[in-house]
């Protein structure tokens, strides 16, 4: 197999398999692979819960993938039974208060740092110990305080012992898939990013229904851009397993293709054993080659800005249901300014002084999107010199909508199949719009307001009391929330729920569906051009519906200048992608 071109391929080789594996077992593996997928770099286990692989069988196996032509780093997972006393906490993670621990994972990271070049911390290296020395060490701190500390100094720890030991040495963190848990672990990549040489990305969605992680397909695409963002052109690549697509293999395949749609540079697959004689090898080396050419022709990735800021906390996973409704997200543990448009979510306003910033830039001209979660956050903290809506702590369910945004005189209707739950705003006439409003009886209910402040605009988003239930919104809704979402960008998705939009600078986008039918996407486009080009097939869209322009308000006199939008029919099927260039 050819090595793919914009992006490398790994494996990783973990202890279970090793400690029952010879010379013959793993060449016979490697050649299995080689009808299928190009490995790159192989990463090689020392250790994991009860198995360790010895120093020197592990410079023999370092030296057979070599020899095939793989690169190689070493690897840790960070469970353990020392003395054989269960700690309280899962997965047999290690317990860094305690000093028999922190011996223990030293010598394992002694011992790695002697063979290879490279190691990577496999993401279990956090801490969920509450053992009575860590209540003792703890004192008045609650756990993500004492645990940020504790990892924050361990690991400088670790980094420094290795790099004692081979200078050479390039140390990689693994991050998991629960970004939103990081701090209650130990996590902490707002002080690791300048520890550890590089960072890596769990990449791994899996099944997002029936496991209690509730992860939507989307973050597999936006923790690569989290993380790249979060330590700019040191994240290493995204890392992918099987699990939770045994019924699915499209699960298996999506992990990869975003993980490569967020320009990674490097996928690691989970692990050499699993994949092993399965359909995935061959399934998945043929979606490599398909995507290589792709990605070659993907600019930089954008989207709305959505502020994550380091330990936040509230609103999980939100931007990414958000995703899955074809809005794209690029998230970052930095404000941004100079963003076109940027979202405040509830964990936005961990950030001490993210009410200040969101006045001065929406006040300068920004567009902010804020969600109730922050609205709640800083409503007693300045938000209501900026507008007009308040809390009023009581629900309302329905399923129809009006949409009319308040630049335009293009009032539509739309009617969901289910009804949906929302917090009710109060707001007041004039001194706010209400773009989107859900109707009940003889009643509406803002779930999207526009508010003009300074040179900008503040939006607020109502998101459902339960997020998956975005997935209920018609088209028209959806619509309507994109079109904020993506001010700045070229092309935003008139769609029903169940689609990603990928966006990039050079006006190169993809769409992902996940429907369970084949269905039709309104592509719409800003500012004139000749239509949009399959570049996988050379297909051109030429046909389009001019959607309504911008019209003063009753006696209004001005509106604000927007481009001409035009709309374009994209049918897919399901479980498909297809990537597109406008032809201007």
């Amino acid at each position: 197999m050819e090595p793919c071109k914009n992006f490398k391929v790994a494996t990783y080789v973990y202890a279970y398999y090793l400690a029952k594996s010879d010379d013959a077992t793993i060449q016979r593996d490697i050649d299995y692979y080689k009808q299928y997928i190009h490995f790159d770099k192989a990463y090689i286990e020392n250790h994991r819960g009860i198995v360790d692989i010895t120093p020197e069988r592990l410079r023999e196996v370092k030296a057979l993938f070599e020899k095939n032509g793989i690169e190689t780093a070493g690897g840790i997972t960070s469970t353990q039974n020392v003395n054989g006393i269960r700690k309280p906490s899962y997965y047999d993670t290690f317990c860094y208060s305690d000093p028999d621990h922190r011996k223990e994972y030293k010598r394992i990271v002694s011992e790695l740092a002697g063979v290879f070049d490279e190691i990577i911390l496999d993401d279990f290296f956090f801490t969920a110990c509450r053992c009575e020395m860590c209540i003792e060490a703890k004192g008045k701190m609650s756990w993500a305080e004492y645990r940020l500390k504790l990892m924050e100094d361990f690991s400088h720890e670790v980094v420094d012992l290795a790099k004692s030991i081979n200078p050479k040495l390039n140390f990689i963190i693994k991050y998991p898939n629960w970004y939103e848990s990081y701090q209650e672990t130990g996590y902490n990549p707002g002080k690791q990013k300048d520890i550890f040489d590089m960072v890596y990305t769990g990449t791994e969605t899996r099944e997002a229904i029936y496991s209690a992680q509730h992860l939507q397909r989307y973050e597999s695409y936006s923790l690569i851009r989290l993380l790249e963002n979060t330590a700019p052109g040191r994240n290493g690549g995204g890392w992918i397993d099987p699990g939770g697509s045994s019924d699915n293999i499209n699960r298996y395949l999506e992990q990869a293709d975003l993980t490569v749609f967020a320009k990674a540079r490097e996928i690691t697959l989970f692990n050499f054993e699993e994949v092993l004689g399965t359909n995935l090898a061959p399934t998945l080396g043929n979606e490599y080659r398909r995507v290589d050419k792709l990605v070659g022709k993907m600019g930089n990735p954008v989207g709305v800005w959505a502020w994550e800021p380091f330990d936040g906390d509230g609103e999980d996973q939100a931007y990414n249901y958000l995703g899955m409704c074809g809005t794209p997200v690029e998230p970052s543990p930095y404000m941004n300014m100079d963003a076109p448009v940027v979202l405040f979510t509830q964990s936005t306003a961990h950030e001490e002084d993210a009410m200040e910033k969101l006045e001065e830039y929406v006040r300068k001209g920004g567009n902010a999107v804020i969600t109730t979660g922050f609205l709640k956050e800083v409503y007693d903290k300045g938000i209501k010199d900026l507008t007009s809506v308040r809390l009023t702590g009581r629900h309302v369910l329905g399923r129809e909508y009006m949409i009319a945004h308040a630049n335009y005189t293009a009032e539509h209707y739309a009617m969901g199949t289910d009804q949906v739950m929302f917090e009710i705003l109060s707001y007041k006439t004039n001194a706010t719009a209400a773009d989107i409003a859900l109707i009940a009886g003889e009643h509406n209910f803002p779930i999207m307001t526009e508010d003009n402040y300074g040179k900008g605009r503040l939006f607020i988003l109502n998101l459902p009391e339960n997020f998956a239930e975005l997935y209920k919104l018609p088209l028209e809704v959806i619509r309507g929330i994109n079109k904020h979402l993506s001010m700045g960008q070229r092309v935003y998705l008139g769609c029903k729920p169940k689609y990603n939009l990928f966006a990039y600078d050079n006006n190169v986008f993809g769409i992902q569906t996940y429907r369970p039918m084949k269905d039709t996407v309104q592509v719409i486009v800003r500012g004139a051009c000749k239509g949009i080009r399959n570049i996988e097939t050379g297909q051109v869209y030429s046909e389009y519906l001019t959607l309504p322009t911008p019209n003063p308000q009753s006696d209004a006199t001005t509106v604000i200048e927007e481009p001409t939008e035009y709309a374009f029919e994209v049918t897919l099927n399901p479980g498909h992608y297809m990537f597109f260039e406008i032809v201007d």
